[in-house]
């Protein structure tokens, strides 16, 4: 490891906003009270990178409780150091793995879920790895609050295609879908906070996808 990437894991023990592994499980059932102080909806970013997206929608909504899950700690820390340098009090991270995420979050504790450019693993046998897989699906209905939406952001065609058909197979409520998000009457202030790697991928004139659904009330 590098020792910008072991400055970075020693620099994130010290940071007040984020979670690491076993100690973010003390706050199953109270994120937003522990952590935030307050009754505010809490929001998730899965994969959430650097953090960019899960810190600019903290700054457009204030009134809510925004948390960007990982597992790469070198990659959380420029989103925590920014939030923290800023002063943008309504921002956390939880460095795990998101296969454990029912460990951290308790039923109906999330307001809303965001999926922002995840790793595709296109690869046939690692289906189950994709962040809208049924596997995972089934982890968020279950932390998600009736009528919570979860959120899809991402320039790659076959997983906006395969989740779009996921929906459909287990009759979840579609609200939005576009395969151009920014050729639709869709991209309003928070869905066109961009990245780094969604500018990246806009100069190369890639097609942006959005999914937003949510599911039936049973369990």
């Amino acid at each position: 490891m590098g020792k910008d990437k072991l400055r970075r894991f020693a620099e994130i023990d010290t940071f007040s906003n984020v979670l690491q592994l076993d100690a973010g499980k003390e706050l199953k059932g109270q994120w937003g009270i522990t952590q935030f102080k307050n009754n505010n909806p809490v929001v998730l970013e899965l994969a959430c990178g650097k953090g960019e997206y899960t810190v600019s929608l903290a700054r457009l909504f204030p009134d809510k409780n925004f948390i960007g899950v990982d597992y790469k700690g070198n990659r959380i820390w420029r989103g925590a150091k920014t939030a923290l340098e800023e002063g943008v009090n309504n921002v956390a991270f939880l460095r795990i793995q998101i296969e454990s995420i029912l460990d951290y979050f308790a039923p109906g504790e999330v307001d809303e879920i965001w999926i922002t450019f995840p790793d595709p693993q296109p690869q046939v046998g690692r289906e189950k790895k994709r962040l809208t897989s049924p596997r995972f699906l089934d982890m968020y209905k279950h932390i998600v609050r009736t009528g919570g939406y979860i959120n899809l952001k991402t320039d790659n065609d076959p997983l906006h295609a395969y989740t779009a058909e996921k929906i459909d197979e287990l009759k979840l409520k579609l609200h939005i879908k576009t395969e151009d998000l920014y050729h639709s009457p869709y991209a309003d202030e928070v869905l066109s906070i961009k990245t780094y790697y969604e500018k990246k991928y806009l100069k190369d004139n890639k097609n942006i996808n959005y999914l937003k659904f949510s599911f039936t009330n049973e369990l």
